[in-house]
């Protein structure tokens, strides 16, 4: 049985080209002088310039045995650096989108401040004069008589619970009064769940009592409005007038839009008129989850429902 050999790479493949030519000239030479005179083959000189090229030859193959090793390093190096480059072109990519929704976040902030303070200027200004229904606060239209907060519960959002709680203080607050209040869980969880189908009568106690069931409030949730949606907008939507929908959220879990848009369009429009039964608004919280999907779609659902979005730092 032949032995297997172990298969040689390509660059040793032909330097080894090399060292056969060289060996096989000096063969065929030895071969040409048999053929010759006996003076000619017996010829020391000729023997020793053989020798010179046997050497010669030798030398040559370790040079480049070596130019060869240089090479391969060379070629080496190459590869390394240009994977190296390749991680850093993504890295710098990744950066780079971080940059951009970090920026797009920051912008929907600045805009959402700007209102904030406005709204507070105004308040401050009008504080124990009775005035008209303010038309707008935080730069959300607050004209409905009717509310409903859609808060998502995830653990991300109650690792910022407090945050959340302050947000709904504020928001109730700087609220006009309204005829009718109710807060649900992003899955369509009441958070007092005798309430439900029904409206909570708007008084000062009733907000305390809001704020207050949140703070031991321990929702199902799967970071997405779609549930707490179709509930609200069945429930409510048809059969109230003036109905503004908050939703509260850090994230969106879903692999696609289309469900969100598609339950607002099926669900808050007139098929008849194309008439947007209640306002429907968003605010972002940022809990160090990644929120570009979170904010791309409440962009999207609150402009197609006559809302506004508020991104808080």
């Amino acid at each position: 049985m032949k032995r297997q050999r172990a298969p040689l790479e390509v660059f040793n493949i032909a330097f080894l080209d090399i060292i056969s030519c060289a060996f096989g000239a000096i063969i065929l030479l030895v071969l040409l002088a048999k053929h010759g005179t006996e003076g000619d083959f017996l010829d020391l000189s000729k023997i020793s310039e053989l020798i010179q090229a046997v050497a010669q030859a030798e030398q040559r193959v370790d040079q480049q045995m070596v130019s060869l090793s240089d090479k391969q390093k060379q070629w080496q190096q190459l590869q390394a650096s240009a994977m190296s480059n390749t991680q850093q072109k993504e890295a710098l990519e990744s950066d780079i989108a971080a940059a951009k929704n970090q920026l797009q976040q920051l912008t929907s902030t600045t805009e959402g401040l700007r209102h904030i303070v406005k709204s507070r200027q105004r308040a401050a200004l009008q504080q124990g004069i009775a005035t008209e229904r303010d038309e707008e606060v935080g730069g959300i239209p607050v004209d409905s008589e009717y509310v409903i907060f859609i808060v998502d519960t995830s653990g991300s959002m109650r690792r910022i619970w407090n945050k959340v709680l302050k947000t709904m203080s504020d928001i109730l607050d700087n609220h006009p009064k309204v005829k009718g209040i109710q807060v649900m869980s992003d899955m369509g969880d009441y958070l007092v769940s005798s309430s439900r189908g029904k409206w909570r009568k708007d008084t000062p106690g009733s907000r305390k009592a809001i704020l207050s069931a949140m703070q031991q409030w321990n929702g199902r949730s799967n970071s997405s409005p779609v549930e707490g949606l179709t509930v609200a907008l069945k429930t409510y939507a048809r059969k109230t007038k003036s109905l503004s929908i908050y939703i509260l959220g850090d994230e969106y879990s879903g692999g696609s839009y289309d469900p969100v848009i598609n339950t607002l369009n099926k669900l808050n429009s007139d098929s008849k008129t194309g008439r947007r039964f209640a306002r429907v608004h968003a605010i972002g919280f940022l809990s160090g989850q990644p929120t570009i999907k979170y904010s791309t779609l409440m962009r999207e659902v609150t402009q197609q429902n006559r809302g506004s979005f508020l991104a808080l730092p």
